[in-house]
C-alpha cells in the first residue's frame, strides 16, 4: 500500500509562491495518475491538478490554472505543486491521491495566504 507525506506548506502573502512536495512510498507509486487536492475551511474537497504516470499531461481546476504547476519524480516518488500568485481564496489543507483516491490519506499541509 502507498503511504503519502505532504509538505511544503506555510504561511504567505497574497502573490507569494509555495512549493509542495508529496513523498510516496511503494513502488506502484509511479503506476498511478497522481493529484492534488485541497479543502478549504468549511469546505468539501477539491481536485487541483492531476498528472499522469509518465507526466506527460496534467490537468489543473479553473480556478488555478496558469497559477499552479504539478510534476512528478517517480525515480525518487514525489509529486509536486509549484503555486503562484498565491490568493487569500487558496487557503486551504492540500493532499496529494491518485486521482482514484486509490491510498489512505495522509495528513495534508496547510496552506494560508494571507496579508
Amino acid at each position: 500500500q502507498v503511504q503519502l507525506v505532504e509538505s511544503g506548506g506555510g504561511l504567505v502573502q497574497p502573490g507569494g509562491s509555495l512549493r509542495l512536495s508529496c513523498a510516496a512510498s511503494g513502488s506502484t507509486f509511479t503506476m498511478f495518475t497522481m493529484a492534488w487536492y485541497r479543502q478549504g475551511p468549511g469546505k468539501e474537497r477539491e481536485l487541483v491538478a492531476t498528472i499522469t504516470p509518465g507526466g506527460s499531461r496534467t490537468n489543473y481546476a479553473a480556478s488555478v490554472k496558469g497559477r499552479f504547476t504539478i510534476s512528478r519524480d517517480n525515480g525518487n516518488g514525489t509529486v509536486y505543486l509549484q503555486m503562484n500568485s498565491l490568493k487569500p481564496e487558496d487557503t486551504a489543507v492540500y493532499f496529494c491521491n491518485s486521482d482514484s483516491r486509490s491510498f489512505f490519506w495522509g495528513q495534508g499541509t496547510q496552506v494560508t495566504v494571507s496579508s
